[in-house]
């Protein structure tokens, strides 16, 4: 099995993992999609600096950001979209690994440029690279904006989803 590069560069972004430095901005992201939030206003508490952390230490899970404006010596930029992606080992599909992605956020000031098919379309071809043999996601029912570019991208509505809350 190959694994995904590190960062992935497309003209002028950079897809790379998240580090502990871009969780306040990971965290404003997630906070509001319809508006973008200040990550200084944020509180950035234990909970939050526990699941980053086993996230990052996990080599089967990662959040991934796209910045823009990085340099030549790949310093600087801006974070304008995130998500998180589990790779999940399993016996189906020849006992390839799938890519669940979750949490796709891109900064509402920026929807609509096309930052959300170059977040996805990168994140697909770095489950591709690492031998997944599927993508899979979740979005709720009633995102149906969401729906369209997710069926844009080639997703196939499949599958009901079900989630129980503890």
């Amino acid at each position: 099995m190959s694994t995904a590069p590190e960062s992935v560069h497309v003209a002028a972004l950079t897809l790379r993992p998240a580090t502990r430095a871009d969780l306040p901005t990971v965290l404003a992201l997630l906070a509001d999609e319809e508006r973008v939030v200040d990550p200084a206003a944020l509180v950035v508490d234990e909970a939050y600096e526990r699941a980053f952390a086993a996230i990052d230490a996990d080599p089967r899970n990662e959040i991934l950001v796209l910045v823009e404006g990085v340099d030549d010596q790949g310093d600087g930029g801006r974070v304008v979209g995130c998500l998180q992606v589990t790779y999940i080992p399993g016996l189906g599909k020849g006992g390839a690994e799938r890519a669940l992605i979750e949490a796709v956020r891109i900064r509402a000031d920026r929807r609509g440029g096309g930052l959300g098919r170059i977040l996805m379309e990168s994140t697909i071809e770095r489950a591709r690279t690492r031998g997944c043999a599927l993508v899979q996601l979740t979005s709720n029912k009633r995102r149906e904006d969401a729906h369209r570019f997710y069926r844009g991208l080639g997703f196939a509505r499949s599958h009901d989803g079900f989630k129980l809350a503890l």
